[in-house]
């Protein structure tokens, strides 16, 4: 009996120590740190930027634990609200600003916002906000301007895009909520699709909504749930998700950490909608967080089918910290465990390499789990999906078009040229409207070189540094003359895969963003093969 009192008391006196190093050693460096503050801020020989170094100290303590511990000062709360909610104070728009001397082009209206009911149309170009000239302002500085406190007013003087009559237009703004789920509607006979971007706060009353829809409009008898792309948001949300489609009290999460309460379970509380419904859950690189725990959730229950390509691995949980000042802290509290037990987080934060840099955790160093009906999972990387289904891989043209807004540019001089254009259902650019595009798109500046172009520069520039270029001269030209390709050629050949961007940017500015998501699952190959591959799915092992 003397020795197991003398074994928990050692066991307590090593705890006691443990905390009590902990604590001298962070009374330690909070010490350092105030007196080299105070030196410098006494001694050096030029005025002290206070604000900045401070602020670069606290990101780089804090860059050394992981990505979502940050810090957030007061003027920065804003910012925080929308990564959280997405929701903020404002008119409803989305702006495009050519260049600093020029003016703002409204792009894209949300609707029903603000902006919308107060007349603002896609291609009206703002003079000035609240009386003073957009001219010399930057995007960031505009928009900035029309952002503000829901019920106050902002006055703007448009340029409209059909009459170019000048109109002062006061707006109030209001609280701008992206909604989570951007579009649902049938892709194919009996067969259901929710996109869903989010898991902000009610999301989980929205999809019952938007299923309740569904069968209001039609006989639905299998459900495609898209993640893709998803990067996640409130876990209580991918629980009420969850609870959708399986049995009220069934086990969804547990969180677990270091910290006295950081730990808990969440299970549904809500009797579901339809537990017997075909599901199909679809991921990618994209969907992380509360997107890995509804579809790993849904996998371990042998609810849903999941299909696509492995998701992110984020298993971390963060929570909300207030500080002194009106900051906050958004930090990692706990690390998050699917129903069969499985930790989804693929990089591994705690063990860093000599150089600071942090590596995925090996396949070898991963578990086996179980689902409901005995099927292998593994841990430590994502969610790995039941069907592998890769996307479409674009070429390195279109993606050059796309990310130096070539085609957002050409769809709003197609607006200015188009006051309506017919349903989405019916809508496709014609031939000649491509050669529009074509002749839109040479003039502007982007990189139209091939991959294979893009390889070959960089071989011929690593021979010449090796001193090799001459001596394969005549061949490196001969390549370079049969990978040359003049911009309209090329153009011209990937016509196939640039028109579907095209199509969407311009449908978004007349029926808004659901619409656009509708003629983009026109084009999806990879949603037509998950519903031909889950016909074949059986839940076995």
């Amino acid at each position: 009996m003397k020795k197991i009192i003398f074994s928990l008391a050692l066991v307590a006196l090593c705890v006691g120590a443990g905390a009590q190093s902990r604590s001298f050693k962070l009374g330690k460096w909070t010490e350092i740190h105030n007196s080299i503050l105070k030196e410098l801020n006494r001694s050096y020989v030029d005025s002290l930027p206070l604000d900045r170094i401070e602020r670069a100290g606290v990101d780089a303590m804090l860059s050394n634990l992981d990505p979502y511990t940050v810090y957030i000062p007061e003027e920065e709360n804003e910012d925080l609200k929308m990564m959280i909610n997405k929701s903020y104070g404002g008119i409803g728009a989305i702006i495009y600003k050519p260049d600093r001397q020029g003016n703002v082009i409204i792009n894209e209206p949300y609707k029903d916002s603000p902006a919308w009911k107060n007349g603002l149309r896609c291609g009206d170009e703002i003079l000035t906000i609240d009386g003073q000239s957009v001219v010399g302002l930057t995007s960031a500085e505009c928009s900035e301007k029309m952002r503000g406190t829901p019920g106050t007013k902002v006055l703007f003087k448009v340029k409209k895009v059909y009459t170019g009559e000048l109109k002062e237009i006061r707006i109030t703004r209001q609280n701008i909520h992206l909604p989570d789920i951007e579009y649902y509607g049938y892709v194919a006979p009996h067969t259901g699709y929710i996109y869903q971007t989010g898991f902000t706060e009610g999301v989980g009353e929205q999809m019952r909504a938007a299923i309740k829809d569904l069968r209001t409009r039609g006989q639905l008898d299998t459900l495609v749930l898209d993640l893709r792309g998803n990067g996640g948001g409130l876990m209580s949300e991918a629980t009420e998700v969850v609870s959708i489609f399986v049995p009220k009290g069934s086990l969804v999460v547990t969180a677990k950490g270091r910290a006295e309460g950081s730990g808990y379970s969440s299970v549904t509380t809500k009797a579901p909608l339809d537990t017997e419904i075909p599901l199909i859950v679809l991921v990618d690189s994209g969907s992380a967080s509360a997107s890995e725990i509804v579809s790993g959730a849904l996998q371990d229950m042998d609810r849903a089918i999941v299909i696509g390509t492995r998701t992110f691995g984020k298993g971390l949980v963060q929570s909300i910290r207030p500080l002194p000042y009106g900051g906050q802290m958004k930090l990692t509290t706990a690390k998050y465990y699917t129903p069969s037990g499985r930790c989804v987080q693929a990089i591994d934060y705690s063990h860093r390499n000599e150089d600071g840099s942090v590596g995925h955790i090996p396949d070898s160093l991963t578990h086996e789990f179980k689902t409901a009906m005995g099927r292998t999972v593994r841990d430590g990387g994502g969610i790995t999906p039941d069907i592998e289904v890769k996307p479409r891989e674009y070429s390195r043209l279109t993606y050059s078009l796309v990310m130096n807004g070539v085609v957002e540019q050409y769809a709003l001089e197609y607006v200015k040229a188009h006051r309506s254009i017919v349903p989405t259902e019916e809508f496709f650019l014609s031939d000649a409207e491509y050669d529009e595009f074509i002749e839109f798109a040479k003039g502007k500046e982007f990189d139209y070189r091939s991959s294979a172009r893009t390889y070959f520069d960089y071989v011929r520039k690593e021979l010449r540094r090796d001193g090799l270029e001459e001596t394969m001269k005549a061949e490196l030209d001969a390549l370079e003359k049969a990978l040359n390709m003049e911009k309209e050629e090329f153009l011209r050949l990937m016509k196939p895969e640039i028109v579907p961007f095209i199509e969407e940017e311009i449908v978004v500015r007349y029926y808004f963003q659901p619409d656009g998501i509708k003629l983009r699952v026109r084009y999806d190959e990879q949603l037509r093969q998950a519903l031909r591959k889950a016909k074949e799915f059986k839940f076995s092992e």
